[in-house]
């Protein structure tokens, strides 16, 4: 039997989800290199989940066209996800531009979790990440819906649903929220 297209191209699609505080800035950095997957097609939505900020995340979420979830939990942005693969980021995270095709690729062959490779200029020393764990999702998460809500259990934020995962490294760079601050 065969899918029709349309079927097809919804499962391919991404949902992002990013968790805020207090991030106008760094949420609009991290929105800016998305853009492309939005033109693209790749990413149904975008889902914000701030908790409690006064700056303008708001509305950066809402120029942006994303949808804005205040003092909710990370489950409530699983709900509202309308794709069945979720992309985790950090406000701040820039992906660089090919990251589209080797993650519509990994979501088509279906293969587990996954994360961005670090830009080269922003990579850790090896001493550094062989001797500290770092921020489990520096990198980016790209993990299916289903497993996601597997590893969920209430008061989890993205980075514990990361923490501790074998995941495929994607031939796509990103460059971590702590160093994309030029």
């Amino acid at each position: 039997m065969e899918i029709p297209i349309i079927i097809l191209y919804w499962l391919l699609m991404i949902s992002v989800l990013i968790e805020t505080q207090n991030s106008d800035e760094a949420l609009a950095r991290t929105l800016g290199g998305l853009v492309g997957g939005a033109v693209e097609g790749i990413l149904s939505d975008v889902i914000i989940i701030d908790q409690g900020s006064i700056d303008q995340t708001h509305r950066v979420a809402d120029a942006a066209g994303c949808i804005f979830l205040q003092d909710q939990t990370l489950i409530d942005g699983f709900r509202r996800a309308r794709s069945e693969w979720f992309l985790f980021l950090e406000p701040g995270a820039r992906l660089l531009d090919g990251w589209m095709e080797p993650t519509a690729v990994h979501v088509e062959r279906m293969q587990g979790p996954a994360c961005f490779t670090r830009s080269h200029t922003h990579r850790r020393p090896f001493l550094s990440r062989v001797f500290s764990p770092g921020n489990p999702l520096a990198d980016g998460l790209l993990i299916s819906k289903r497993q996601s809500m597997a590893l969920f259990s209430p008061g989890k934020r993205a980075a514990d649903i990361a923490r501790g995962l074998a995941m495929k490294r994607l031939r796509a760079e990103i460059i971590p929220a702590s160093s994309a601050k030029t």
